[in-house]
């Protein structure tokens, strides 16, 4: 039966029912066990698998991340927190060069299952160095799967799809919404990775985004259906591999796009979901796929910055009437 918790609590049920089932999973991170995590996503998992299992590590990214790769190298399945995907930069020359190469390097003799998670993207007044998403980052590497989402049912059965996965996955959470709360099945539950949700139907206009800025696309439908004009809501979930297939099915029948996406827009997921659009559905867009991306520069620290930074669903309103060709 589902429950309603947030979504810390979906995060730490996915790692903990993964590790009962499976004794070769084990969490590493900094502050994951004596603090009970950062964002307390591991609150008593200490007390339960112990110091052998839920391991603190220093503040080194690039150390605990090799010692997660050469352990899933060698038949364990690590979960690697880190505190900010932010700091996880430092760590880049592990998760890329060597996790998301094994594979194809020794020629499909040694896989590397192996979960990389922490937070992505702003979190408020946090200023230029801690407030960046990373989903184009990782998804621009072959070998490697990228999840972002925060509605808490699917971050457990992400999570748990992530955990059993025989290829690194790069998870994406966000900071701000570790306490957003949804229903949550009980027990065993799983979603495939590489399907994108409708999370609501529409016949006028598609909206496209994923991770947090899901809130405020889902806000910028409402005000547009008092308007007249009918949003119909994908939630990507999952940004590599991309679900392409119900992203094309939704243009054709809306004959329009917006794309909300929280990273810069040169070279992002948003400008990658555009393309596959053109390239797939060309023939039956009636205005060109608009784009609603943060600012084009690094975040300043002042709340009014932050406000005008990020998308809102004033934005994606106005984007939307763009391609309706509505004043």
């Amino acid at each position: 039966m589902p429950r309603k918790i947030a979504l810390r609590d979906a995060l730490r049920e996915a790692m903990t029912e993964e590790m009962r089932r499976d004794d070769t999973v084990f969490l590493l991170g900094e502050e994951v066990a004596q603090y009970n995590g950062a964002y307390k996503v591991s609150k008593g998992m200490l007390d339960e698998f112990g110091p052998m299992r839920v391991i603190d590590t220093p503040i080194a990214e690039l150390g605990f991340a090799g010692i997660g790769v050469g352990a899933a190298m060698n038949g364990l399945k690590p979960i690697v927190e880190f505190m900010t995907w932010n700091f996880a930069v430092l760590a880049f020359d592990q998760i890329i060069n060597n996790a998301a190469k094994t594979l194809s390097q020794s020629a499909g003799q040694y896989s590397c299952p192996i979960v990389f998670r922490g937070p992505s993207g702003s979190a408020g007044q946090l200023a230029q160095q801690h407030s960046q998403s990373f989903e184009s980052w990782m998804a621009n590497t072959p070998g490697l799967k990228v999840i972002s989402c925060t509605d808490p049912a699917d971050a457990k059965g992400l999570l748990k799809s992530a955990i059993r996965d025989p290829d690194p996955v790069c998870f994406m959470e966000s900071e701000l919404l570790y306490g957003y709360e949804g229903e949550v099945p009980e027990g065993e539950y799983l979603v495939e990775i590489g399907k994108a949700a409708v999370r609501r139907e529409g016949t006028d206009v598609t909206l496209v985004s994923y991770n947090k800025m899901m809130l405020p696309t889902l806000e910028a439908a409402e005000l547009l259906q008092k308007e007249g004009i009918s949003a119909e809501v994908i939630d990507l979930r999952t940004i590599r591999p991309l679900d392409r297939k119900t992203i094309i099915e939704s243009v054709k029948k809306t004959n329009r796009c917006v794309v909300i996406d929280e990273s810069w827009p040169f070279a992002g997921i948003s400008a990658e979901v555009a393309y596959e659009i053109q390239k797939s559905a060309f023939d039956y867009l009636d205005a060109p796929v608009i784009r609603v991306n943060s600012a084009d520069v690094n975040l300043g620290y002042a709340a009014s910055f932050v406000e005008e930074f990020l998308p809102n669903a004033e934005k994606i309103v106005r984007a939307v009437k763009e391609v309706s060709y509505v004043k």
